[in-house]
């Protein structure tokens, strides 16, 4: 039994070390790599870029108010159309304590000193009258008369401006009355009303009451990377693809290329502005996402092939043509060639020369 035993362990023994060094000697074999073959064709090749970007009216606006206050009305809401001048909200008054202050301290200022000239003009009209003065010191005092009156107007009218909006002068000019400066659509309305609102100085921006945009000139507006931008002009035309629907292409024109650009993740970044046509059955939304294909160049009826044939080595770009029959997968020879490549349009790339039709080139590993 032990010696029947002592057989067998020998065997598994022997089979065990046969199998490891079967398996070490097929691990030493050269690996045959079998690649797919690429044929050159002739093709039509178009080369294009995709830029990203929004469609915008070209025309865009704020309203802001031009004196301090809370909105009393607001006549418009978003999607409204509006007229240039038309009245689109109305702005109660609160008068800024310090400038009315000094506004009526002017006044009274105004009104003292109005009050000296004319105590002078009675006098000097009564010599002038007797003959003592002559008429070119009366001449002047009746102009600093008229100044004097003036002043006080001016710094009348001032507070009224600062208390009511208007004045008596203004000939119905309201500053109370915000007015659309286009014609357009209301595009979004940020305040309500009794909202309180800063009007527009050299010290603030002041508060959008409303923004309109003319809608009838829409224009796309998108950034394009500084490696592409150099191949573009202004004029090229360019097919827009809206998120919104991408079933219809928009035509349009490029009309503005940045001449500075702007960095943006790292990466410097120059704008485009675009013309879109728009058709009569389209309605378009400021705002709309869109993509716009652009065409670079176009090569027709070329010798090409599918990219992964070329090889980039040193920066400079090869071929392997083949050399043994197309038929024996099993020992493919290759030769390594060097071409001129020409326009890619992203999956065939044109093969100037190197390469002859009818030659077949190394691809991806099968």
């Amino acid at each position: 039994m032990k010696k029947t035993l002592k057989v067998i362990g020998l065997g598994l023994l022997a089979l065990y070390v046969g199998y490891t060094l079967f398996y070490l000697w097929q691990q030493s074999q050269p690996v045959t790599t079998t690649y797919e073959l690429v044929s050159p064709e002739r093709r039509t090749l178009v080369k294009r870029t995709t830029v990203a970007g929004n469609m915008e009216a070209r025309r865009q606006v704020d309203i802001k108010p031009q004196a301090t206050g809370v909105i009393s009305r607001l006549l418009v809401e978003p999607g409204d159309k509006v007229r240039a001048g038309e009245v689109i909200a109305t702005v109660k008054i609160i008068p800024d304590m310090m400038l009315l202050d000094e506004a009526q301290s002017r006044v009274k200022s105004a009104r003292i000193s109005l009050g000296e000239v004319e105590s002078e003009y009675e006098r000097t009209r009564a010599l002038y009258e007797e003959g003592v003065v002559s008429r070119e010191v009366y001449e002047k005092i009746t102009t600093r008369l008229a100044s004097a009156r003036e002043n006080v107007a001016a710094a009348e009218s001032q507070v009224q401006v600062i208390t009511r909006g208007q004045s008596s002068r203004s000939g119905g000019i309201s500053v109370t009355d915000l007015r659309s400066s286009i014609t357009g659509v209301v595009l979004s309305v940020p305040v309500k009303e009794g909202a309180s609102v800063s009007g527009t100085s050299v010290f603030t921006e002041g508060t959008t009451v409303a923004k309109i945009a003319d809608m009838s000139d829409i224009i796309f507006r998108g950034f394009i990377d500084e490696t592409e931008v150099a191949q573009l002009h202004i004029g090229m035309d360019m097919e827009l693809h809206l998120g919104s629907m991408q079933e219809m292409p928009i035509p349009a024109k490029l009309d503005y290329i940045a001449p500075e650009g702007d960095m943006q993740n790292g990466a410097k970044m120059f704008e485009l502005r675009a013309t879109a046509i728009i058709p009569d059955n389209v309605s378009i939304r400021s705002g709309y996402s869109a993509n716009a294909k652009i065409k670079l160049g176009t090569v027709h009826n070329v010798l090409s092939c599918d990219e992964k044939a070329i090889v980039f080595e040193n920066g400079k770009p090869y071929v392997y043509v083949l050399t043994s029959s197309p038929n024996d997968d099993a020992h493919q020879q290759f030769e390594r060639r060097a071409v001129t490549i020409g326009l890619s349009d992203g999956l065939s790339i044109e093969l100037k020369s190197g390469v002859k039709e009818g030659e077949l080139l190394r691809g991806n590993p099968k």
